[in-house]
């Protein structure tokens, strides 16, 4: 499993650390991106944080076609087999044909890092943290995805006085997801949706182990802000969200929920991940063209959970 390699496990496979954050937590944020997440949701924002493994985005719209990347492949069993896509099929991100594209259309998501690499990343920006009331953010792909990783980048944060939160879909051991507890002073949990047979039709895994962990979470006492993505035809009606309400009613923990509105910008990474519109390879042809929930939608939506008292934006 990923992040569980090198010194002890304190290791990981990140996609991005993005700095700047607003939308991940409290206060201005760094968010680390782990790679790696059990769930196959067609409307995944980031599917190049799915697999566990780096991965090549390929930019057909600025490939010159001058063949670099190809003579560059390393490929031990010999030269791609004809229709090939050089950095897709059987590709094991060595960064070769990166390195060698003359139009920079090319790039890797995944890469290794060690706890004190990230700590380093985060670290640069704490005056901000402390002016605005952030920290850093765990997100993915599922965090959770790489325990031994995460855990050891929870307890450098907590020993530099850092506000960390986790960012998780909430389906992992429970060993895992109280461990992480201990060490996070908040979660943002993800609530897709709260039908049993969608749930596992459209994200491939039940949603009872999910529930369940965020009713032991809550038992902890971390505060919980839940994050609802409003997917069209999925989510986005009435009785969908009323359940959702009554889900954050019920969990004391929840001190805020966040609907986030659906968008289209994912297509091009999937585009350049090979994977098109293709279920079998985590896209979905009726969400790639679905419409983002208008603004007076969503502001109807979040109204139903008025009655709950607990503040609610639209957004992260």
């Amino acid at each position: 499993m990923a992040g569980e390699s090198g010194q002890g496990g304190r290791t990981g496979t990140i996609f991005n650390v993005q700095r700047g954050s607003f939308h991940d937590g409290p206060g201005i944020r760094t968010t680390v991106f782990l790679k790696g997440c059990p769930l196959r949701c067609p409307w995944c924002h980031n599917p190049e944080g799915i697999s566990p493994a780096p991965e090549v985005l390929v930019s057909d719209s600025r490939c010159l076609s001058c063949g670099s990347c190809e003579a560059a492949c390393p490929r031990p069993e010999g030269p791609l087999p004809a229709g090939s896509v050089v950095g897709r099929d059987g590709c094991l991100a060595c960064r070769a044909c990166v390195e060698a594209c003359p139009s920079a259309s090319r790039e890797v998501a995944g890469r290794t890092m060690t706890v004190a690499e990230v700590l380093a990343e985060i670290l640069r920006d704490r005056p901000v943290y402390e002016e605005s009331g952030g920290g850093v953010t765990f997100s993915g792909g599922e965090p959770l995805g790489q325990p031994i990783f995460l855990l050891a980048a929870l307890e450098a944060c907590r020993r530099e006085g850092l506000h960390a939160t986790v960012d998780t879909c909430g389906f992992a051991p429970r060993e895992t997801v109280l461990g992480v507890a201990t060490q996070a002073d908040l979660f943002l949990w993800d609530v897709k949706t709260l039908d049993p047979q969608r749930h596992l039709a459209l994200t491939g895994v039940p949603l009872e182990p999910i529930l369940a962990n965020l009713a032991a979470v809550t038992r902890t006492g971390v505060p919980i802000w839940l994050r609802i993505p409003v997917i069209p035809g999925v989510n986005d009606d009435e009785a969908s969200i009323a359940r959702a309400a009554a889900l954050a009613t019920r969990t004391p923990s929840v001190r805020r929920v966040s609907l986030l509105p659906y968008h289209r910008t994912a297509n091009g990474k999937r585009d350049r991940l090979g994977r098109g519109t293709d279920p079998a390879r985590g896209a979905s042809p009726t969400l790639a063209d679905a419409p983002s929930p208008t603004p007076e939608r969503m502001a109807a939506l979040a109204a139903l959970f008025a009655p709950t008292g607990i503040e609610t934006t639209i957004g992260g």
